[in-house]
């Protein structure tokens, strides 16, 4: 799988931009901002983007939606708890300084338990709430690869002190992410660098009381 990673904004959240390898029809997971330099990335790779996938509405994973959908003509699925956050961004952004940022009205929801058939992936898509509300994660089990945003990260996991999140939740999460996804499954998270289940397995310190 060709998964191309742009880290963007201010808050240097990555939008990933993946497709089968040599597959020209690809699907673009949380745009969060800098949406010139994506669109710029989509034409230059000669993509044809299918679908725009969110993990969570958070400003900082969702600020180029609006023009990205737009420009490519791409649906967009959002996490259903969450809808009412994409239809009015700037309400939700908890800090001044950020945006703006367009509103989207989703085009489809999600919560958890499906499996969407785009670009030609089968995804399979996880309930992962705790950093957000409605957070999903998007797994594509023939891949080995999975974009949990901001639940996982290389050797830390997603923050729970912003409106909506709880610890224990989260925790139960990633629970459900060691029980689910095999240790090589490789991980593209929200923020910093691609990992895999296995190394967050082993390593990392917040996963050991779930080991």
């Amino acid at each position: 799988m060709d998964v191309r990673t742009f880290t963007v904004g201010p808050v240097q959240e990555n939008c990933h931009i993946a497709r089968r390898d040599g597959a020209r029809e690809a699907i673009v997971i949380d745009p969060g901002e800098e949406a010139d330099r994506l669109l710029e990335a989509i034409e230059a790779l000669e993509l044809e983007v299918k679908a725009i996938l969110l993990t969570h509405t958070h400003f900082d994973h969702v600020g180029a939606v609006a023009p990205v959908a737009r420009a490519t003509g791409a649906e967009v699925w959002c996490p259903e708890i969450e809808v009412p956050v994409l239809a009015d961004i700037m309400r939700y952004v908890p800090w001044a300084g950020f945006g703006p940022y367009e509103s989207y009205d989703a085009d489809h929801t999600v919560a958890g338990g499906e499996t969407l058939q785009l670009a030609g992936l089968d995804i399979d898509v996880l309930f992962t709430p705790g950093h957000s509300p409605g957070h999903v994660t998007y797994w594509v089990p023939d891949e080995q690869t999975a974009f949990p945003g901001d639940v996982l990260f290389a050797g830390s996991i997603g923050r729970t002190d912003l409106p909506g999140a709880d610890t224990a939740t989260l925790m139960q999460s990633l629970a459900t992410l060691l029980e689910t996804l095999p240790d090589e499954t490789v991980v593209h998270p929200g923020h910093m660098q691609d990992t895999t289940i296995g190394r967050e397995r082993a390593t990392n310190p917040f996963l050991a009381q779930l080991a």
